[in-house]
């Protein structure tokens, strides 16, 4: 857990943020520390202390809802330097499956969506740049080094490198995140 606090925050700093800005103004950092907690917390063995951490861990994430519009639930899966550009509107579905060095804009939304078989939540791979207020939904597998643009649906399978914009989003590239992340 606190390797990966480690370099969610060395990610922020890579952005020009500096220890006291990230700490204590950046709402995005607020939001990822306290789901590294909370999922540390949802992954331990040990039952008795974890209902108790895991009601805390609740509380505090409302909290941190509430004040950043960031909602992360304890169960999501985000590998290492994980970073919010900005704060408000970004909501991840409990069973969100997010590769390592990914970054996501404000009003992002990755959820559920589909019937029967195809019914699920996304698996986003690494490296992967998702624009401010896009939808990433369904059953559906974003490849590593993808780009989805600002105020894109992406409801269908993304291969690596792709470039996505539009309603439904459509790839109008190979050039992935090469300079985005």
């Amino acid at each position: 857990m606190i390797r990966y606090i480690f370099s969610d925050y060395k990610k922020y700093k890579k952005y020009g943020g500096n220890f006291m800005t990230i700490l204590f103004l950046n709402q995005g950092f607020w939001a990822i520390l306290q789901y590294r907690i909370a999922n540390g917390v949802y992954k331990m063995k040990l039952p008795i202390i974890k209902s108790i951490l895991r009601f805390m861990c609740l509380i505090w994430q409302k909290w941190i809802e509430i004040l950043t519009g960031i909602s992360i639930p304890a169960s999501v899966s985000i590998g290492h330097s994980f970073y919010i550009g900005h704060f408000g509107g970004i909501i991840l579905n409990a069973q969100t499956i997010i590769g390592n060095n990914c970054n996501i804009s404000q009003g992002v939304t990755i959820g559920i969506s589909g019937l029967g078989t195809h019914r699920g939540v996304p698996v986003i791979g690494n490296n992967v740049y998702i624009g401010a207020n896009a939808v990433v939904a369904g059953k559906i597998k974003i490849g590593d080094n993808v780009l989805i643009g600002a105020c894109s649906l992406v409801n269908t399978n993304a291969e690596e490198n792709a470039v996505l914009i539009g309603v439904p989003a459509v790839k109008v590239s190979n050039k992935g995140t090469r300079e985005y992340i």
